[in-house]
């Protein structure tokens, strides 16, 4: 009986990022700008990668372009509804979108640190292994390789949201952030969630720390073979390295912070958020361009192509 006076929670209430109003309507420009250089800079990579024969054949390009595609989706499972809420005085989302956030976090999250992973196996076989290179990294590796991405990805977010939407909800029903966050969301359950939320939580703590630790062997390993090379032949590949390794401590930094010390109150949780969900998919298309010369001449290349072309 006592079951039946849980009243399910149809919707829930986000706090947003702050509550001042000018600070709102500053957020939303300086995180609609964002927002759209952000896909638009990661959809830029995706085409290049597409339309340039050299760079679309090339397993490191490949999986790169993998990588800006999932950014685009990073970037808009909460950010687009963040930055409506800035206009709105009471920042609400259904039960369902809610429980779609966690899922596409999740999703997304895990499918990219496998991902990243994938990505610091190219570079080991191409610096390590330079000539079994064409071999071992073949067209049907790298395929299997994102497809093992978005296989794992799936699984650990899907193994997260079965357990989350069949949680009884009867209120509180707000959620202190901007979008719906697996730590914050199992908390407002009408029971005790505590064992449970730990291992919900050390499941994406397991993941997060397991793929950076892979990550960490694997660029120890390249470094410690580049040091053995002379300096000419292998520059070019330390200096990709060394982007990756960027990528890798900007994506993994939070996310680490975030599952591993979940059950922690620190007012930077919010911080680490935005930091992880719009940032880093902005920063990855600028560290990937910026330091790369073969992407910066493909870009202009399909610039020169569109213009000629009209």
């Amino acid at each position: 009986m006592e079951l039946q006076n849980y009243s399910l929670v149809s919707e829930f209430v986000l706090y947003g990022l702050c509550t001042s109003q000018h600070l709102q309507h500053f957020f939303f420009i300086f995180f609609s700008g964002i927002y759209v250089v952000t896909v638009l800079g990661n959809l830029i990579i995706v085409v290049t990668v597409i339309s340039d024969p050299h760079l679309h054949s090339s397993p490191m390009y490949f999986l790169l372009g993998n990588l800006s595609f999932l950014d685009i989706w990073l970037a808009s499972f909460a950010t687009p509804k963040m930055i409506r809420d800035f206009l709105s005085d009471r920042k609400l989302i259904s039960f369902g979108g809610c429980m779609a956030q966690i899922f596409f976090l999740h999703f997304i999250g895990g499918a990219e640190m496998v991902l990243l992973v994938s990505m610091a196996y190219d570079r080991y076989v191409a610096i390590c292994k330079p000539l079994h290179y064409m071999t071992m990294m073949s067209r049907k590796t790298c395929m299997g390789l994102v497809l093992v991405s978005w296989v794992i990805g799936f699984v650990h977010s899907i193994s997260q949201v079965a357990f989350t939407v069949n949680l009884p909800y009867c209120g509180p029903n707000e959620v202190d952030s901007f979008f719906c966050d697996l730590p914050l969301v199992i908390k407002l359950a009408c029971m005790d969630t505590y064992v449970l939320g730990i291992l919900m939580i050390s499941d994406s703590g397991l993941l997060s720390m397991s793929c950076f630790v892979l990550l960490l062997v694997s660029y120890t390993v390249i470094l410690i073979t580049v040091r053995q090379h002379a300096a000419g032949g292998v520059s070019k590949a330390l200096s990709t390295c060394s982007a990756h390794i960027m990528v890798v401590l900007l994506f993994f930094g939070p996310c680490i912070f975030i599952y591993v010390w979940p059950f922690s109150r620190f007012s930077v949780d919010k911080l680490l958020s935005v930091f992880y969900t719009i940032f880093t998919p902005l920063l990855n298309p600028l560290i990937y361009t910026l330091r790369n010369k073969e992407m910066k001449t493909a870009m202009k290349k399909l610039c020169n192509q569109h213009v000629t072309s009209h």
